[in-house]
């Protein structure tokens, strides 16, 4: 691709680099392929010179590599749950059909990436939580073109790198525990709230004591494929009193404790093959908790194992809440 000023009469066929005012609000919009029409109009105005990008004969318009790009990485866009826009101006949108989960192949996205500085896609963080019409992905030429072997390269490699992963879990529980009568109901509304998200209707809470032996009833008793636990008492062990219920009713902890901060105390387990998810007491708040990550990944059937909430620690320092009852600048826990 050259670029520079060139004489109107030689600028038709090439693309304008720069808007250029006609006088008044009138003015031909840079990207615009000046054709004839256009240089009688810019002569006609006392134009005599314009920049221009003229593509070579082995370069893509920008608009052409975008969708083209945009193409490879969603070949399915039903299966992959992803809308992709109309190319303008050298970008393409990836936007979600649903909510749900993003799902990146990180290899794939960088080696497109690192192809051609003039070929680029920028993307949410992998397993961000998206909205119905939230932007995935933005694909974006800079240059307006690109040569067709370096756009070659980038679409071989970028074959389905990004897709939505949508919830497939259908009921969720609540099981509350009180001590001496307490508010139980405190935080229901932000739990629902986060169901609500996916599309899903929290069932009414179950509230019992903050017992071994009730609590471990009440998880017998749910049929909800989620089941959550919100204790009257912070979870201070992986003996205390939830997860010691969901063993005493038959089920498995996989993990208690997590290095995102608010929400250390969560634990995540198992009972009949449905999974169960102990919320930190900061799940009170609408505000973004580690049991977000985590509750977002399990409604769209994504597997939490260990190793993935180890690695939730780096980016797991996130924003205090104003109304925790033991703040990070004090001495106690969660």
């Amino acid at each position: 691709m050259k670029f520079g000023a060139v004489d109107i009469g030689l600028a038709e066929g090439a693309v304008l680099a720069h808007s250029v005012s006609l006088g008044g609000r009138r003015r031909l919009r840079k990207g615009r392929i000046l054709g004839a029409s256009d240089i009688a109009t810019l002569a006609g105005a006392g134009v005599d010179t314009v920049t221009v990008a003229r593509l070579a004969a082995d370069d893509v318009f920008e608009n052409d590599a975008a969708a083209a790009l945009a193409a490879a990485i969603v070949p399915r866009p039903d299966a992959q749950n992803i809308r992709v826009t109309e190319a303008f101006t050298g970008r393409v949108n990836l936007l979600a059909t649903g909510p749900g989960v993003a799902m990146l192949d990180v290899a794939a996205i960088e080696a497109i990436n690192r192809v051609h500085p003039m070929i680029t896609i920028a993307t949410v963080p992998p397993y961000q939580q998206m909205a119905e019409g939230g932007m995935l992905a933005t694909i974006k030429i800079i240059s307006y073109a690109v040569p067709e072997a370096a756009l070659a390269k980038a679409c071989a490699v970028a074959s389905e790198a990004i897709h939505l992963a949508r919830p497939v879990i259908d009921s969720v529980a609540l099981v509350i525990t009180e001590i001496d009568g307490g508010a139980g109901s405190k935080g229901q509304k932000a739990i629902a709230d986060r169901v609500a998200a996916f599309g899903l209707t929290l069932s009414d809470p179950v509230v019992v004591p903050h017992e071994e032996a009730a609590l471990a009833q009440a998880l017998t008793d749910s049929r909800r494929a989620l089941t959550l636990i919100l204790t009257g008492s912070a979870t201070s062990d992986t003996d205390d009193v939830a997860p010691a219920a969901l063993r005493r009713a038959g089920g498995r902890v996989a993990r208690f404790g997590m290095p995102v901060d608010p929400g250390n105390l969560l634990f995540i387990g198992d009972l009949a093959q449905r999974p169960v998810i102990g919320l930190p007491g900061c799940a009170r708040s609408p505000a973004l908790n580690g049991a977000d990550w985590v509750l977002a990944r399990v409604i769209c059937g994504i597997e939490v194992t260990d190793s993935d909430i180890a690695a939730m620690g780096v980016g797991g320092l996130l924003k205090e809440i104003p109304t925790r009852p033991q703040p990070r600048a004090g001495k106690s826990k969660d």
